[in-house]
């Protein structure tokens, strides 16, 4: 009896199990306690903010040498890179977002399928600027494709530069059709017509940064550039002030990266560095007053006041770190500048982050002048690009006007005329379409690209060698500036036979830094 009950339970256990095998993996894989639907603006919410994760005062501004540390403790400004950060996990949330706006009942070409593009050629520029090939086919096909081939960054350029076109038409159909049903937008208000001026003038970043390419009929950047120009007024719209910038605004809840919290922990361990800070000096530019503070020993032992510029004094990137904290170690007679405590420290918003903007687009605009791509006036943008710079900062362009430098209690008026004293010096004046022009268009860019524009101040060095950044025992690598980072660890655990194919394809098999990617030859 004991055998037939035995006999029983048994009998139904496997029954019992062989049921639950009809049921498909996925069935088991779902995690009951996570949502498997949600609406489509909560996703954008999470990609737009991921736009700014390389904000303002991250180790990035140190790497584009706007600010160095001068304690171990804080961090420091080697250039030892590994592997790089890269954006799958977003891009991943970008077909799901797509993916949601259809199944609420969207159209094939909506507002969020329309951004998504946008995003695609955001995020994949970032990532095969930062590295080189990369997955981006594949990858995108989502657990299909556990290994994916990596594509040529050449390839890569071209979807990027096939995204934004599209995306620019999408917008432009969605707008004529009143479709601008979408929600969720934290930079422009749900507005697609600011939305598509974003996408024209990133594309205008995107081509200036093949600049060396400009021969490839592949590409035929010069001519992308020439329509979006002559389009400007219709199918291209670009951005026409910083009112029309895609920039992260801080609140007392999402904080600006320096704020009161920190100001006794870390305001006096971070100074600026040469390579900005002076430059603003060389040139008598006032953005030093805004940006930074005297360096005490100028104001102690010099008995400089802070309204003369000389007071201002970066530190160099490269200097050995026990070094410059010794220099920085007395409160009284510190050799450098620090950044402005009553602007970046006093409250919890400071200034926007920008992360595509309208005074970078004048800069890229006279780049594109002065090499011949287009037909414009390149002395006339780049002023617009100074003048959008000092703009932000509040100082008066228009006519001549003071600016009040105020440190430490104390208001120093100091008068500033833009148009005849500061633009009239020989190094600031437009010196014509020829290679000196450029070199002022480049410098006056990454001047203006403090604290934005994420990676965009060393993309551009790297790309035209201005400014010279500074190398020595404190940035490392061997006092080189390196031209990548190193693929993810993941990448060689998990898709190793295409990482080392991408590798040896275009580095000779060593993943190192300081190899030379497609974009730069």
């Amino acid at each position: 009896m004991k055998f037939v009950n035995s006999l029983i339970i048994a009998t139904i256990a496997i029954a019992a199990v062989a049921g639950g095998c009809k049921k498909k993996f996925e069935d088991f894989a779902a995690n009951p306690n996570l949502a498997e639907e949600v609406s489509p603006e909560l996703v954008l919410r999470g990609i737009t903010s991921d736009m700014n994760a390389d904000g303002p005062w991250s180790n990035v501004s140190r790497w584009n040498q706007f600010d160095v540390c001068n304690y171990n403790y804080y961090g420091d400004q080697r250039y030892d890179w590994t592997g790089a950060s890269l954006n799958y996990t977003t891009l991943k949330n970008v077909i799901k977002m797509e993916e949601e706006a259809k199944r609420v009942g969207a159209a094939a070409v909506n507002p969020y399928n329309a951004l998504g593009k946008f995003f695609r050629a955001f995020f994949f520029y970032r990532m095969t600027s930062l590295t080189g090939d990369l997955p981006m086919k594949d990858a995108l096909q989502g657990s299909a494709i556990s290994t994916p081939v990596y594509d040529s960054q050449k390839a890569i350029f071209i979807q990027i530069l096939q995204w934004l076109e599209e995306s620019n038409s999408d917008l432009a159909k969605l707008i004529a059709e009143g479709n601008t049903n979408i929600d969720g937008d934290i930079y422009l208000g749900n507005d697609l017509k600011k939305w598509q001026k974003v996408v024209n003038t990133f594309r205008l970043r995107v081509l200036i940064s093949l600049s060396k390419k400009e021969a490839d009929g592949d590409l035929n950047i010069k001519k992308q550039f020439a329509d979006i120009m002559a389009g400007a007024g219709g199918k291209y719209p670009l951005m026409s002030g910083p009112a029309d910038n895609l920039q992260y605004t801080y609140n007392n809840i999402n904080k600006y990266p320096s704020n009161p919290d920190n100001l006794g922990f870390d305001a006096t361990r971070y100074n600026m560095s040469a390579t900005y800070l002076n430059k603003l000096v060389e040139l008598n530019d006032p953005r030093a007053f805004v940006t930074s503070e005297p360096a005490t020993k100028q104001l102690s032992v010099n008995k400089k006041t802070p309204a003369d510029i000389t007071a201002y004094v970066g530190a160099n990137s490269g200097e050995d770190l026990t070094n410059m904290s010794s220099k920085m170690s007395s409160v009284d007679t510190a050799e450098y500048s620090l950044r402005s405590r009553s602007r970046y420290y006093s409250s919890y918003t400071a200034e926007p982050g920008i992360i595509i903007g309208y005074t970078e687009m004048c800069f890229n605009i006279a780049e594109a002048a002065n090499r011949g791509w287009i037909n414009a006036n390149a002395e006339d943008y780049y002023k617009k690009g100074i003048k959008s710079s000092l703009t932000f900062y509040g100082i008066p362009v228009d006519a001549a006007g003071t600016i009040t430098k105020t440190y430490k209690g104390t208001s120093y008026p100091i008068a500033f005329d833009f148009e005849n004293t500061y633009y009239q010096q020989p190094a600031v004046k437009y010196q014509g379409n020829n290679a000196s022009g450029l070199q002022q268009v480049l410098q006056q860019k990454y001047l203006a690209f403090f604290q934005n524009s994420g990676w965009e101040a060393y993309f551009n060095y790297r790309r035209t060698g201005v400014p010279v950044f500074l190398t020595g025992t404190g940035t490392g690598n061997s006092g080189s500036i390196p031209k990548r980072f190193q693929y993810p660890s993941s990448e060689r655990t998990t898709n190793t036979t295409n990482l080392k194919a991408a590798v040896q394809s275009q580095y000779g098999g060593n993943d190192d830094i300081n190899a030379v990617m497609w974009i730069l030859k």
